[in-house]
């Protein structure tokens, strides 16, 4: 049977292996969003090429780009990422509730990418590639914004 053949199913990639953030999380923050980062990509990897298999030729916002842009910035890379509706956001602490206190970022369907206010829906910006939208996000960090941490170390 040809993969055009009617009744044929399109083979969708197996999920990916992805990293222990329990343990992670034993060995404490850094190595908690170090994961994270791991696991994010890995996720949103698997999706697009689900999709890419599952829905041939339709658009799909660029996410993985994004993370990668993201995770590949030292200020961003240590925050806690994680992703809501395909805006990728940063918390300062590496569970729920989230302290989001940087910029998120929404990939957009026309291939653009728009950055906002941490926790709002101003627009900061939009840029045309995801290293420019990191860039964007980096220049509206708050000053002093310090590494992620666990819940039982605030105040600390």
């Amino acid at each position: 049977m040809t993969p055009d053949a009617p009744g044929h199913t399109p083979r969708v990639p197996p999920k990916p292996q992805l990293p222990d953030l329990a343990a992670a999380r034993e060995l404490g923050p850094a190595e908690t969003v170090k994961a994270r980062w791991q696991q994010l990509l890995l996720v949103w990897q698997w999706h697009h090429e689900r999709h890419d298999v599952l829905h041939p030729g339709s658009a799909y916002p660029d996410i993985v780009s994004l993370i990668k842009a993201a995770g590949a910035e030292p200020k961003l890379r240590q925050l806690y990422p994680f992703t809501s509706h395909f805006s990728l956001n940063f918390s300062s602490y590496t569970s729920y509730p989230w302290s989001v206190q940087a910029p998120s970022v929404d990939p957009l369907h026309d291939g653009r990418f728009r950055v906002r206010k941490p926790r709002s829906s101003d627009v900061i910006g939009y840029a045309h590639t995801a290293d420019a939208a990191v860039a964007l996000v980096v220049d509206n960090l708050p000053a002093g914004l310090d590494p992620a941490v666990a819940h039982d170390q605030v105040g600390c």
